[in-house]
């Protein structure tokens, strides 16, 4: 990201409200003025995901689980159902990355995803989401 990215953000906010629009709704950007192009090609390429390996060694993440979230997006679209969420540890990959990742452009139906992931997770599920993360980053499907 750039080293005024947040300035970025607010000012892209301020001044267009399609964008502003698609952030309160989704929390990102698919045309994000913060990130720099070495940045989109990591993001596209997921090879920005990289450096969580170490928070997974530190034990402060798992390898498959519901992506992290701010206390903010817990509070507004996680809700009643943020007990779910919190109960276990954030994941570097998910049932909602690799079942439908950006193309989920509804954040209500991303939380249903992780509220269904924490219900039904087990062994052979986060296999399967491993395996199908290899493919996702292998194709770029729904990164930005």
């Amino acid at each position: 990201m750039y080293p005024d990215a947040e300035k970025r953000l607010q000012e892209i906010l301020e001044k267009d409200p399609k964008a502003r629009k698609e952030w309160e709704e989704t929390f990102k950007l698919k045309n994000d003025p913060r990130i720099t192009p070495i940045g989109k090609l990591l993001r596209k390429s997921s090879l920005d995901e990289l450096p969580q390996f170490f928070n997974v060694l530190k034990g402060e993440m798992s390898i498959v689980g519901p992506r992290p979230v701010t206390e903010e997006e817990l509070k507004k679209f996680y809700k009643e159902k943020a007990k779910y969420y919190i109960s276990v540890k954030p994941g570097i990959t998910g049932y909602w990355q690799v079942e439908g990742r950006s193309d989920v452009e509804d954040y209500k139906k991303r939380v249903e995803m992780d509220v269904w992931y924490v219900k039904n997770m087990s062994f052979w599920l986060d296999l399967k989401i491993i395996l199908k993360t290899i493919w996702v980053m292998l194709t770029g499907k729904g990164a930005y």
